[in-house]
């Protein structure tokens, strides 16, 4: 079994389109296959001079903390510092960079594999120190990703496509996916978009055809790069009795 570790940089991934991020997906995705979670650590800032002066910033946000613990992570928080600089301009900082980089190297010496959710690429050299001490490091971000740190993991999957991690709204009641282009026939319009489900043996991918007549607002030229992600519907062609990719919509707009 792979002792799995995962480290969670929340502002990051708050700020960069992760918002709303499930937490006991993560669980779910850490646990499955021939691996078992050992640590879970989430790095949160916390501003005290808010949570001292505004009663529903201190619920709200200690009631998103409790929720984050009841899914087995340890909650790290960062207290915002405020600075003033030398042209009066307020600024606020709570970098947890540092905490979760300590963290990560102490604690690795127990663990075969790490996944760590930030796009951030001041952790360039904590992946390569964790590769060195053995660990696999595996990178999950949203948006505004370093291909620096892209490069530097074992393996960087877009939150994005992980099944349940950030819920989509069903449309016309039919369940949605999210998926990236491959193989795409600009000629003929059509191509194919993988994406995944999350099973007991782990997130395996899977691939369904589509047609650019089925995403009247998308600009044909997104499906030529594999990083662009799609939302869609899977349905049956009744025309040709096949399963098809329908309303495929940008999640970029």
């Amino acid at each position: 079994m792979l002792k799995t570790g995962i480290y969670v940089d929340a502002e990051n991934i708050r700020m960069c389109g992760g918002y709303g991020m499930r937490y006991d997906v993560l669980v779910e995705l850490a646990s499955v296959g021939k691996s078992v979670l050992l640590r879970a650590n989430s790095y949160l800032a916390e501003d005290r001079e808010r949570t001292r002066d505004d009663p529903e910033y201190r619920q709200k946000l200690y009631r998103y903390h409790d929720v984050i613990r009841q899914c087995g992570f340890k909650v790290i928080k960062k207290f915002v510092r405020h600075f003033v600089d030398d042209e009066g301009i307020l600024t606020t900082k709570a970098n947890a960079d540092m905490d979760l980089a300590i963290d990560a190297l102490l604690q690795a010496r127990n663990l075969d594999r790490i996944i760590l959710l930030t796009g951030d690429g001041d952790f360039i050299r904590l992946v390569l120190a964790l590769q060195n001490m053995g660990c696999r490091v595996e990178v999950i971000g949203f948006r505004h990703v370093s291909n620096e740190l892209k490069e530097a993991a074992d393996s960087f999957l877009s939150g994005f496509l992980i099944p349940g991690l950030l819920p989509i709204a069903n449309q016309g009641g039919e369940p949605r996916y999210r998926g990236i282009p491959i193989n795409y026939n600009a000629d003929r319009g059509f191509g194919f978009l993988r994406y995944y489900i999350l099973s007991k043996e782990g997130l395996t991918p899977q691939s369904v055809f589509f047609h650019c007549s089925k995403a009247p607002e998308v600009n044909d030229s997104l499906f030529l790069d594999s990083t662009n992600i799609f939302e869609f519907s899977i349905m049956k062609n009744q025309d040709n009795n096949r399963t098809e990719a329908w309303d495929i919509q940008s999640i970029d707009g």
